[in-house]
């Protein structure tokens, strides 16, 4: 009786154990296929959507290494090998700052060349030639432009947007942007830029971070007329799926030598503005844009350290050879505002006040203002309050031309 009673008991248990373990594998499964369901799915990898217009077109492609369709755990095609594959008449390849394989140093000369893999000419789209001209775009029909950006003013790739935009509206060749996300699309912050410091590190009235994608960037500089004589491009834009500007993404690859991981592209907006200083920001290190550090800081102050040495992606950095006194922010929390902080303490420290600013910084900042604001010794909290209204007219403007 006892061993019957014991056996039926163990029956119904094991019965509810496998139970469980089906239901959970169909949960896990289901939760599998959700996650898989809600991955961005980015521009280029939409190929049914724009290889039909592709179609016995002369194409030309604005491009670098994160020009690229994802297959899947971790690999991926280059879009030019991919688009010749698929018996695309590709032409010709433009290339931003950085080059094509984007192994260039920030400001460093690129010249054209030949692509070794696929023998197509490459024509740099930086130093003296920013813009394409009528005789580079002369037989083509199609131009497409895919690349990486970081949603950062300063970030020239947006100013090669807008020269491309021009060119071929100027040539009427349609424009195609394969858009992707945007890591820092979660908020916008900083002055916005005025007239006055135009440039190739600053074209519009936008603030530092302007909270949009590499598309939706394109729409706002067609729609706000920003092109020369005000001309329009003919523009498509082929949207990602399963994207908005809240959604964490990691970038799978480098989108400039100096810009190595999350935490490099999330802190690049507040630490781009030792850039326009005698400050070292982690250039010719291995935690570039992740540390700064200078000479001139005191190290009763700054008790961490460093040397920057000549490395790829920086042949002269800032301070070679000397040992630069900063911190180390490689571990800070994800940042969701450009952070003063850093640049008011290293300009308090310094040595030499006189020597911390160098004519760089105004063009990075947008303005005049805010290298004044710091000199006059203005807080944080007073800085950016002078810069909410030109951010709430900004945001009115953005939110016509927001895709996701």
């Amino acid at each position: 009786m006892f061993y019957r009673l014991f056996k039926n008991t163990f029956f119904i248990l094991a019965l509810a154990m496998l139970s469980c373990q089906a239901q959970t594998k169909k949960q896990n499964k289901t939760k599998s296929l959700t996650q898989k369901t809600h991955e961005i799915i980015v521009g280029a990898n939409q190929t049914s959507a724009y290889l039909p217009l592709l179609k016995e077109k002369n194409v030309g492609i604005v491009g670098n290494q994160t020009s690229v369709i994802f297959k899947g755990n971790g690999n991926y095609t280059y879009l030019v090998d991919s688009l010749l594959a698929e018996k695309i008449q590709v032409k010709k390849v433009f290339s931003p700052e950085h080059g094509f394989r984007g192994k260039a140093d920030a400001g460093e000369k690129v010249v054209d060349g030949i692509d070794q893999k696929t023998g197509l000419p490459i024509v740099s789209l930086y130093g003296n030639n920013k813009k394409p001209s009528d005789k580079q775009l002369k037989g083509l029909d199609f131009v497409i432009f895919d690349i990486q950006d970081v949603g950062v003013r300063f970030y020239t790739y947006i100013s090669t947007l807008h020269y491309v935009m021009e060119a071929c509206a100027e040539n009427n060749i349609p424009l195609l942007v394969l858009d992707r996300p945007n890591p820092n699309g979660h908020y916008i912050d900083g002055p916005i830029l005025e007239k006055e410091m135009q440039s190739f590190v600053g074209m519009h009235p936008v603030p530092i971070v302007h909270g949009m994608t590499i598309g939706e960037y394109a729409q706002m500089i067609n729609g706000e007329k920003w092109l020369k004589n005000k001309v329009s491009c003919d523009l498509m834009v082929i949207k990602m799926k399963h994207y908005n500007h809240q959604k964490n993404y990691s970038l799978p690859i480098k989108p400039s030598p100096n810009l190595p991981n999350d935490q490099a592209i999330n802190l690049y907006p507040s630490l781009c503005f030792f850039e326009g200083t005698n400050v070292n920001a982690g250039r010719g290190t291995d935690k570039q844009f992740q540390v700064f550090g200078s000479p001139d800081l005191p190290n009763s102050v700054f008790d961490y350290n460093y040397i920057p040495q000549s490395n790829e992606g920086a042949k002269y950095p800032k301070n070679e050879g000397k040992t630069c006194y900063g911190m180390d922010l490689s571990s800070v929390e994800k940042l969701s505002a450009i952070n003063l902080d850093w640049l008011i303490k290293a300009y308090k420290n310094t040595k030499n006040k006189d020597d911390f600013f160098n004519n760089f910084f105004k063009k990075l900042a947008g303005t005049a203002t805010l290298q004044q604001q710091i000199e006059a010794g203005m807080s944080k909290k007073e800085i950016k309050a002078t810069w909410k209204k030109g951010l709430e007219n900004y945001e009115t403007i953005r939110k016509k031309y927001l895709l996701y």
